[in-house]
């Protein structure tokens, strides 16, 4: 499962709908609305969830994913050293990002291509990616 910056996961590109959504993988394991009143679809067996963003007339707008299968830049980075993820990512050009430690756990965020990376016991556990904006300060849509 290819992690493709600004453009989504896998064969999911931000922008798409609900229903192009669930041509790919089906009916999620569950839904749910949350508190921002975007609708939620949890794929178990992808192991992600999936937000549709609300006042975007609930297009994909924000992946999160712990897959073991997660790539980024041809190499997994789920369950690997945060250190030798942040050298993958500086050998490709993305140095500059923002940290923030929560209750022990390490969140590193970059802002140009939106992704978060949540690291726990120096290992990379949760990856977090979202649609871009453009010089318009709106959303660049994939799809």
């Amino acid at each position: 499962m290819e992690i493709k910056l600004k453009f989504g996961i896998d064969k999911l590109l931000f922008g798409m709908k609900q229903k192009d959504v669930e041509a790919i993988y089906g009916r999620p394991s569950k839904q749910y609305i949350d508190e921002e009143e975007n609708v939620v679809y949890v794929y178990d067996e992808h192991k992600m969830r999936l937000t549709f963003y609300d006042e975007e007339e609930l297009r994909l707008g924000y992946i999160t994913s712990i897959h073991h299968n997660l790539e980024l830049f041809g190499q997994k980075i789920i369950g690997q050293k945060w250190k030798d993820v942040k050298v993958l990512f500086s050998n490709n050009k993305m140095t500059q990002y923002e940290t923030e430690i929560v209750d022990g756990t390490e969140n590193y965020f970059f802002e140009d291509n939106w992704i978060f990376v949540n690291v726990d016991y120096n290992e990379v556990f949760k990856i977090e990616i979202g649609a871009v904006f453009n010089n318009s300060d709106e959303f660049d849509w994939k799809f």
